[in-house]
């Protein structure tokens, strides 16, 4: 099909950073460098400018915010179950936490595009802007939890809360950005998914240990099959519209963001494991992906 496309460059560029880093074409301290660049600067751009031009109509599509926050949150409640099922390592399970219900925004805006043209473009931009600052905090929640009392401090610096916050401010005002000021923020978001992508390949770690098996195989079932089949039924039961349907199936069925690996490592987390989920998770998301397409 020709939907499996869609993820191909993005896990021939994790399978180049797999290569650089192995081939040590570039010392440790580079990609410590790249990731808090990533973290710090590119991604915050990339937030912000989807966020303030965005067509944030929550007026208009209350009950697809509503969809969107119930399988995030129904995402949230299974991938906890992780801590009675698998009883991993405090770290391990905080930064995997995340992998249960964060999603690539390209491969969804991709994706929206792709089935249902501008509609699907603005109604997914929608998603993204109310379910980013959601599932960063739920993410960064975790992470600080059990370690550090805190939280609301923490989430207060969190560079991607505060890209998302300052987005929708913007939005609301209806002022466009400037020209100079927005190309910039162009170029900086255009950096930020291949190097991102880029940090989560070289950060791979396929050793013994890394994470079971069974949690693998129970984050991966949850994000990839189980969430848009909630997503599916809620839609149903809300009554939504074909397109919106659509784009609550895509935004649930796409893989994990590669944003969570550089959050995890960045809060000093186990980046390993959610390397490896990111990874495994975009191969197996070019098979089921364009499944759920072609069932829409």
């Amino acid at each position: 099909m020709h939907e499996a496309a869609l993820l191909l460059p993005d896990f021939l560029l994790i399978a180049l950073g797999v290569a650089l880093a192995r081939l040590q074409a570039f010392p440790t301290h580079f990609w410590s460098g790249v990731e808090r660049l990533v973290y710090y600067v590119l991604f915050p751009a990339l937030l912000f400018r989807s966020l303030a031009g965005s067509p944030l109509a929550l007026g208009d599509a209350g009950r697809l915010v509503g969809v969107g926050i119930g399988f995030t949150l129904a995402g949230m409640a299974l991938s906890a179950l992780a801590i009675p099922l698998f009883r991993l390592p405090h770290a391990t399970f905080a930064s995997c936490f995340q992998c249960a219900f964060r999603f690539n925004t390209y491969v969804a805006l991709a994706a929206a595009n792709r089935v249902a043209g501008a509609a699907g473009v603005a109604a997914i931009s929608l998603l993204v802007g109310v379910l980013v600052p959601l599932v960063n905090i739920a993410a960064v929640a975790m992470l600080v939890h059990g370690r550090d009392s805190r939280v609301v401090p923490a989430l207060v610096r969190n560079p991607l809360v505060i890209a998302c916050a300052i987005g929708i401010a913007w939005n609301a005002t209806r002022v466009p950005i400037p020209a100079l000021p927005s190309r910039i923020l162009e170029l900086l978001a255009a950096a930020a998914l291949p190097l991102g992508l880029l940090a989560v390949g070289a950060g791979l770690r396929f050793t013994r240990g890394t994470l079971p098996l069974p949690a693998l195989a129970w984050w991966q079932a949850i994000k990839l099959g189980v969430l848009p089949a909630i997503a599916y039924a809620l839609a149903n039961l809300a009554g939504l519209t074909a397109t919106e349907r659509q784009v609550a199936v895509i935004m649930a069925a796409v893989p994990t963001a590669t944003s969570a690996y550089i959050l995890a490592v960045q809060m000093n987390g186990a980046g390993a494991p959610v390397a490896l989920l990111i990874s495994t998770g975009t191969l197996l998301a070019a098979m089921t992906l364009p499944l759920w397409l072609s069932l829409l």
